[in-house]
């Protein structure tokens, strides 16, 4: 989606078009993971850039607008990319398992990420266009540790399920991020692993 040509009450003293959707996007997941969705509002965004309501205009057509792109933001950064990535580093298929496990453990940048997704989740309860891309979502993480699995020799069932109790496991240890000490978490990280890749297992 391109960014709507600017209204001509966007180019008042004060408006700032040097902000980039980036700023408004990232100020929106910050009100969001704070005060849910009906706190996205644009007035409250630009009280926080500190600057006036036409600047917001320069990027987005109205605030549906930038709900449906801070969806697409969410999906992309923190799934698209990360799959991208992998795949562009050719990394085996065992190392992305291992990677995948200790993903919630990545320091502030996963504490936020896991907030923002919480945040996310709340929101798709209520709402049809949240939760139609988080269902998108969740399936294609699903689709791709599968994949994973199934590159490690499990039959198609198999590696279904695993995935999906990788997937599970990976959101409970950022949602119980409070739960247990480092040596705790190491030890369900290597735990689920090792039962995961197990080809004695019938699941």
């Amino acid at each position: 989606m391109t960014a709507a040509s600017p209204p001509p009450h966007a180019a008042r003293p004060g408006a700032r078009p040097s902000l980039t959707p980036q700023d408004w996007l990232r100020v929106a997941a910050d009100v969001l993971v704070d005060k849910s969705v009906e706190g996205v509002r644009v007035d409250v965004l630009a009280k926080t850039l500190q600057v006036t309501r036409g600047s917001f205009y320069w990027h987005f057509v109205d605030r549906a607008d930038l709900l449906q792109r801070l969806l697409q933001a969410w999906k992309q950064t923190q799934t698209e990319q990360v799959i991208a990535a992998h795949n562009r580093q050719g990394v085996t298929a065992q190392t992305v398992i291992h990677e995948l496990a200790a993903l919630p453990f990545h320091g502030a940048r996963a504490q936020r990420g896991g907030a923002i997704e919480l945040a996310i989740r709340a929101w798709a309860r209520r709402d049809d266009i949240a939760r139609a891309v988080v269902d998108e979502v969740d399936a294609m993480r699903l689709r791709y540790i599968g994949d994973c699995f199934a590159r490690l020799g499990f039959d198609p069932l198999a590696a279904q399920n695993r995935a999906f109790v990788m997937y599970s496991y990976m959101q409970s240890e950022s949602l119980f991020r409070a739960q247990g000490s480092d040596e705790d978490k190491q030890r369900r990280r290597t735990f689920i692993e090792r039962l995961l890749t197990q080809p004695s297992l019938p699941f």
